[in-house]
């Protein structure tokens, strides 16, 4: 199998996410070239030919950040992981040091005075205040809000069920406010929305399936909802565990980017509780 064609195979049949396949199409193509220039195919890649690529990477005037390098070779290991099998990937740490540093988070009563901020009874309005209100909520991501079904709402247990990147599915809490908001939203608003999309719970104004686009329209930076619900969770007194099963993280080293809102909360139940503290 020629390289492009294993790409191709990977990018179409690995489970990954819509945004997770362009982003990776992108840098396994740009691989593909680079390894088409040194008469190199993917068989031929080890851990001499990822450290030679990488360090290409990081050099020169159009260097890449480390967060970059990072995902071409999430991208590469991923491809490689999937065409020949787990003992093909090299494990030599080759990504570039980079700061595990957690994004500015709103405060509460910064996000409380976001969400107020979305009123008014219109479709796009409620439809609006409600996707918000559950992307604090359940912390999602923009992607797995989108993608929700109907039936993947369930107010009675008080769930939503949610599908996560690479195909793995989780099921969250739905919070009151939440709950609220979407009710309201599917008897108000919805209705005067639908058209094709029968089952998407978010709908444009043209009846389709809600983008992830207009969800950064009408937020710039909606990842910020989910650090927001990860950091108050923990504020509040979430284990870091929790957090990373509600994440949908598949490692804790994943959710650790939150263990310094963690550190500050087990010294103030420290200073409360311990004689000599």
């Amino acid at each position: 199998m020629t390289t492009g064609a294993a790409i191709d195979r990977f990018l179409q049949h690995g489970g990954l996410a819509d945004a997770t396949q362009r982003a990776y199409g992108s840098d396994l193509r740009a691989f593909a070239y680079w390894l088409e220039q040194r008469g190199a195919t993917l068989e031929d890649v080890d851990v001499r030919v990822l450290s030679d690529w990488v360090a290409e990477l990081g050099s020169g005037r159009n260097r890449l950040a480390p967060a970059s390098i990072a995902r071409r070779l999430a991208a590469v290991r991923s491809c490689l992981r999937y065409t020949f099998g787990p003992a093909f990937v090299p494990v030599a740490a080759l990504s570039p040091s980079r700061s595990r540093r957690l994004p500015d988070v709103p405060k509460p009563a910064e996000v409380e005075e976001l969400l107020e901020g979305v009123e008014g009874g219109s479709p796009l309005a409620l439809r609006n205040r409600a996707l918000l209100e559950l992307l604090y909520s359940a912390g999602l991501r923009s992607a797995e809000a989108v993608m929700l079904d109907l039936g993947d709402v369930d107010f009675e247990r008080e769930i939503v069920h949610v599908h996560g990147k690479g195909g793995k599915d989780r099921v969250l809490p739905l919070g009151e406010e939440a709950a609220y908001h979407l009710a309201r939203y599917l008897r108000e608003g919805r209705p005067s929305l639908v058209r094709g999309a029968a089952e998407a719970v978010f709908l444009s104004i043209r009846g389709r399936r809600l983008e992830t686009s207009t969800v950064r329209r009408l937020l710039r930076h909606p990842h910020r909802l989910r650090h927001a619900f990860a950091t108050h969770l923990l504020e509040g007194g979430a284990d870091l565990r929790v957090i990373q099963e509600l994440l949908g993280h598949a490692s804790l080293s994943t959710t650790q980017i939150y263990s310094h809102v963690d550190a500050r909360r087990l010294r103030r139940v420290y200073d409360r509780a311990h004689p000599r503290s």
